[in-house]
């Protein structure tokens, strides 16, 4: 089974409010097994960090500047994820931002099963915990 461990980061809460991604990492296990295929990209969200996002995860919209856009690796990245289940810590928060972007690129949306999601998850294994990463 191929799965790819999947995160992204954003300049905000919502694409509904045009916040866009600005970094994708991903990393492919076959059978749970890391493969060392990786996928990783930064990109340019054509807008400016608000400061709430620049201190969570510390990207400037000066160090964005000369990034692709995401339409410019839309492809790429359907390519590495394609026929992969993804893991990921709030899949709904990522998995919205992703099928933003790749429609305004008019690109094929990510399907509402692809993910399975380690925050559900995590929350029902240690129910009251804190379960952020």
């Amino acid at each position: 089974m191929r799965e790819i461990v999947l995160d992204t980061e954003t300049t905000g809460l919502s694409p509904d409010e045009g916040h866009r991604i600005v970094e994708i990492g991903g990393v492919e296990l076959y059978n749970h097994v890391p493969t060392g295929n990786t996928y990783h990209q930064y990109i340019n969200p054509q807008r400016d960090m608000p400061e709430e996002a620049f201190n969570v995860h510390g990207i400037s919209s000066e160090f964005l500047a000369d990034k692709p856009l995401f339409a410019d690796i839309a492809q790429e990245f359907l390519d590495f994820v394609t026929g992969a289940k993804l893991v990921i810590h709030n899949a709904a928060f990522d998995v919205r931002f992703l099928n933003a972007e790749l429609g305004w690129c008019s690109k094929p949306l990510l399907p509402p099963d692809v993910a399975v999601d380690t925050l559900e998850i995590a929350r029902k294994r240690f129910p009251g915990a804190q379960n952020s990463l």
